[in-house]
């Protein structure tokens, strides 16, 4: 049965790894209060049966993005039980199921409606996120400098938390008043005791539910704080009703101890490391060039190598029990914990390290580089497209290794007409996980980069950037939305011109008809689909040039 805990908990914060960016299909960004009008060379006419398609293609997004999301919570709602607040809960709790049925069936029964309150108390809890914020205020979220920031200092204080800094404690008062309300017995009296145990086990359960909360909400998607939530405490659930079914298994569960405060730290290293994503996002979307990829791989390689150390007994904290040895799955966490660490060193001279690249701030940012492939391969082809002056808003963007793209639309499609060479808009964002991985782990490849670079006109827009136009560019819409920041300009063009808004987004576009040559299409982490993607579009050009 340790085991089996062990592997859970290993699973649990294997998904918290991936809470912020790969499990997600796409990544969602701002459209609210934005607009945009801009003479372009060729207006973009939408493709036959593009609503048909665009309709369908957000609908798919927004259902893997909304099971990455319940996932998540699932994975949140495991490690919790292994919290010190809610694990020792277990035996009082099924029990009580046990000693006051008459028989079998009423023990289920009950500790059926107990998870059930559990699974609706916290998925109130999501859908009042929702309520409050609103769907447009969520969608900011995800870009918004000031909430990211936030969301920074709040994640570190819940990693404070888990390190045993100070404990999240609510009122007492509440406690008490759903604890006088459980013994009334009954279906309500079951509900206050799924209220009460939320309350008792806030300290332990807070950093977990504010993190997928923070999360969820920065997703875009609308459902997203329930659908997390609902994740949470159906995994949490799940044991009360399991044991109460076969109350014999609860001899096989290993004593609480202080192996339960020690995946509180581990969850509090994690949540540390993940914390600093957010702070990345606001670095990037506002230009500070304060927190560039080595000072990212510095402050993540420190974390988990004392992370490793904890697991080994070389590092403790006041509330730490003894440890008079490591047990061996213990050692095996520690030994894969500073593998990892290892794994991120060469990072700092400029390796990609592809499993974590969509974590990282791009590759550009890096000061000291000694790996730079997709510059070599430049060198030897002498494929980037050659302007006679600099491509607007280059100071402002990092460029994806050895590529040379445009930021801006109208100059990107003009430079095509010019070349006679098909266009490749690549909606992004400097808060887009997936564009990272994308540009790390399918674009070096050698045939994907050779079409890029070689076949189209790349064009990057960022539609989360902050930059202000210049005033004689800010403009208004019909509908009274504001266009105030290059972001806003390429989030509009790309909703109100596509139909979409999700990251990363890819068109190949007809620049002197202004269509898109094949259906647009998302993130593909394979090569080779990719590859076929971008030759349907060279082949869809040459047709249309006949």
């Amino acid at each position: 049965m340790k085991n089996l805990l062990l592997k859970v908990c290993l699973l649990s914060i294997t998904v918290l790894l991936a809470i912020c960016g790969p499990v997600k299909a796409q990544d969602t960004v701002s459209t609210a209060g934005v607009s945009f009008t801009a003479a372009t060379p060729a207006p973009v006419k939408p493709v036959s049966k593009k609503e048909i398609h665009t309709t369908h293609q957000k609908q798919f997004q927004t259902k893997q993005t909304l099971w990455a999301i319940f996932l998540a919570g699932m994975a949140g709602g495991f490690a919790a039980l292994l919290m010190p607040c809610i694990f020792p809960m277990l035996p009082l709790t099924i029990s009580y199921f046990t000693k006051k049925g008459d028989q079998k069936g009423s023990a289920v029964s009950k500790a059926l409606l107990y998870g059930f309150s559990i699974m609706v108390i916290y998925v109130v809890l999501g859908l009042l996120v929702t309520v409050i914020f609103g769907a447009d205020a969520l969608n900011s979220l995800s870009t918004n400098g000031i909430f990211n920031f936030g969301f920074f200092l709040l994640i570190v204080a819940f990693a404070s938390s888990f390190l045993g800094a100070f404990e999240i404690n609510l009122p007492s008062s509440w406690v008490n008043k759903m604890d006088r309300n459980a013994d009334k017995g009954g279906i309500l009296g079951l509900f206050f005791m799924a209220a009460t145990l939320s309350l008792v086990s806030f300290s332990c359960t807070g950093p977990i539910i504010g993190y997928l909360l923070v999360q969820a909400a920065t997703s875009g998607a609308l459902l997203g704080p329930a659908i997390g939530m609902f994740g949470f405490s159906f995994a949490l659930a799940i044991p009360f009703a399991l044991f109460a079914m076969f109350p014999s298994l609860l001899s096989s569960l290993p004593k609480s101890g202080g192996w339960l405060n020690s995946v509180k730290v581990t969850l509090g290293f994690l949540e540390l490391a993940l914390s600093l994503k957010f702070l990345s996002n606001v670095d990037l979307a506002y230009h500070w060039h304060w927190f560039d990829r080595e000072v990212f791989l510095v402050l993540w390689i420190v974390i988990f190598a004392l992370m490793g150390l904890y697991l080994l007994g070389k590092l403790t904290f006041s509330h730490d029990s003894p440890l008079p040895f490591i047990s061996v799955p213990r050692l095996f966490l520690a030994i894969i914990v500073l593998s990892f660490t290892m794994y991120m060193v060469p990072g700092l001279w400029g390796a990609p390290l592809k499993s974590i690249s969509a974590f990282l701030p791009p590759q550009a940012t890096q000061d000291f580089d000694l790996y730079s492939p997709g510059a070599t391969i430049a060198q030897g082809a002498n494929s980037i497209p050659i302007d006679d002056k600099p491509h607007k808003y280059a100071t402002l963007f990092d460029k994806p290794k050895g590529f040379n793209p445009f930021f801006d639309y109208d100059e990107g499609v003009a430079y095509a007409i010019k070349v006679h060479k098909p266009v490749m808009i690549d909606f992004t964002g400097h808060a887009c996980v997936n564009c990272r991985k994308m540009e790390a782990n399918v674009w070096p490849d050698k045939q994907v980069y050779q079409r890029i670079s070689q076949e189209y006109v790349l064009i990057q827009l960022y539609v989360d950037d902050k930059t202000d136009l210049a005033a004689n560019e800010q403009t208004t819409t019909p509908e009274g939305r504001h266009i105030q920041t290059i972001g806003n300009k390429w989030s509009y063009l790309q909703t109100s011109k596509f139909g979409a808004n999700s990251q990363p987004f890819y068109v190949l576009l007809d620049p002197m008809k202004g269509d898109p040559l094949v259906t647009p299409q998302g993130a593909d982490f394979d090569p080779t689909s990719y590859l076929k993607y971008l030759d349907s579009g060279l082949e869809a050009y040459k047709n249309s040039s006949k």
